[in-house]
Protein backbone atom coordinates (compact mmCIF):
# COMPACT_ATOMS: atom_id res chain seq x y z
CA UNK A 1 0.00 0.00 0.00
CA UNK A 2 1.15 3.54 -0.63
CA UNK A 3 0.03 7.08 0.01
CA UNK A 4 -1.12 9.29 -2.85
CA UNK A 5 -1.08 13.05 -3.34
CA UNK A 6 -4.41 14.15 -4.79
CA UNK A 7 -5.94 17.09 -6.65
CA UNK A 8 -6.10 19.61 -3.81
CA UNK A 9 -2.28 19.84 -3.78
CA UNK A 10 -2.35 21.37 -7.27
CA UNK A 11 -1.51 25.07 -7.13
CA UNK A 12 -0.84 24.86 -3.38
CA UNK A 13 2.26 22.65 -3.05
CA UNK A 14 2.67 22.90 0.68
CA UNK A 15 5.76 20.89 1.62
CA UNK A 16 5.16 20.22 5.30
CA UNK A 17 4.71 16.55 4.36
CA UNK A 18 8.16 16.35 2.77
CA UNK A 19 9.88 17.31 5.99
CA UNK A 20 8.50 14.34 7.95
CA UNK A 21 9.04 11.63 5.32
CA UNK A 22 11.67 9.18 6.60
CA UNK A 23 12.45 7.76 3.14
CA UNK A 24 12.35 10.93 0.98
CA UNK A 25 9.72 9.58 -1.42
CA UNK A 26 8.30 12.96 -2.50
CA UNK A 27 8.96 14.45 -5.92
CA UNK A 28 8.34 18.05 -6.95
CA UNK A 29 6.81 19.54 -10.05
CA UNK A 30 6.03 23.17 -10.85
CA UNK A 31 2.75 23.27 -8.92
CA UNK A 32 2.25 19.81 -7.39
CA UNK A 33 3.99 17.14 -5.32
CA UNK A 34 3.81 13.38 -5.83
CA UNK A 35 4.76 10.31 -3.82
CA UNK A 36 6.79 7.57 -5.48
CA UNK A 37 4.72 4.41 -4.91
CA UNK A 38 7.75 2.09 -4.91
CA UNK A 39 9.53 4.16 -2.25
CA UNK A 40 6.65 4.91 0.12
CA UNK A 41 6.80 2.71 3.22
CA UNK A 42 3.21 3.47 4.27
CA UNK A 43 4.27 5.07 7.54
CA UNK A 44 1.41 7.62 7.42
CA UNK A 45 3.54 10.44 8.82
CA UNK A 46 2.86 12.71 5.85
CA UNK A 47 -0.93 12.54 5.86
CA UNK A 48 -1.63 14.63 8.99
CA UNK A 49 1.06 17.16 8.05
CA UNK A 50 -0.63 18.22 4.80
CA UNK A 51 -2.40 21.60 5.29
CA UNK A 52 -4.41 20.94 2.12
CA UNK A 53 -5.52 17.49 3.31
CA UNK A 54 -4.47 16.19 -0.11
CA UNK A 55 -2.67 12.99 0.96
CA UNK A 56 -4.57 9.73 1.32
CA UNK A 57 -3.82 6.07 1.68
CA UNK A 58 -4.32 4.38 -1.68
CA UNK A 59 -7.20 2.32 -0.29
CA UNK A 60 -8.94 5.38 1.21
CA UNK A 61 -8.93 7.75 -1.77
CA UNK A 62 -11.97 9.99 -2.04
CA UNK A 63 -14.26 9.25 -4.95
CA UNK A 64 -12.96 10.77 -8.17
CA UNK A 65 -9.33 10.87 -7.03
CA UNK A 66 -8.35 7.40 -8.24
CA UNK A 67 -6.54 8.76 -11.32
CA UNK A 68 -3.95 10.29 -9.00
CA UNK A 69 -2.54 6.83 -8.26
CA UNK A 70 -1.28 6.70 -11.85
CA UNK A 71 -0.35 10.40 -11.92
CA UNK A 72 1.84 10.00 -8.81
CA UNK A 73 3.57 6.94 -10.25
CA UNK A 74 4.16 8.57 -13.64
CA UNK A 75 5.46 11.92 -12.42
CA UNK A 76 7.65 10.47 -9.65
CA UNK A 77 9.72 8.91 -12.42
CA UNK A 78 10.50 12.25 -14.09
CA UNK A 79 10.36 14.96 -11.43
CA UNK A 80 13.24 15.71 -9.02
CA UNK A 81 13.22 14.41 -5.47
CA UNK A 82 12.45 16.89 -2.70
CA UNK A 83 13.52 16.23 0.88
CA UNK A 84 13.32 19.62 2.58
CA UNK A 85 10.44 21.95 3.26
CA UNK A 86 10.02 24.97 0.98
CA UNK A 87 7.57 27.84 0.95
CA UNK A 88 4.18 27.03 -0.54
CA UNK A 89 3.11 28.70 -3.78
CA UNK A 90 2.14 32.36 -3.40
CA UNK A 91 -1.58 31.74 -3.86
CA UNK A 92 -1.67 28.43 -1.96
CA UNK A 93 -4.06 29.59 0.75
CA UNK A 94 -6.43 31.00 -1.87
CA UNK A 95 -6.32 27.80 -3.98
CA UNK A 96 -6.62 25.39 -1.05
CA UNK A 97 -10.00 23.68 -1.22
CA UNK A 98 -10.93 24.82 -4.73
CA UNK A 99 -12.42 22.05 -6.84
CA UNK A 100 -11.63 21.21 -10.44
CA UNK A 101 -7.90 21.90 -10.38
CA UNK A 102 -6.79 18.75 -12.23
CA UNK A 103 -6.57 20.62 -15.54
CA UNK A 104 -4.17 23.10 -13.94
CA UNK A 105 -1.56 20.43 -13.20
CA UNK A 106 1.72 21.50 -14.82
CA UNK A 107 3.74 18.57 -16.01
Amino acid sequence: MTFVVTENCIQCKYTDCVEVCPVDCFYEGPNFLVIHPDECIDCALCEPECPAEAIFSEDELPEGQEKFIEINAELAEVWPNISERKDALDDADEMNGKEGKADKLER
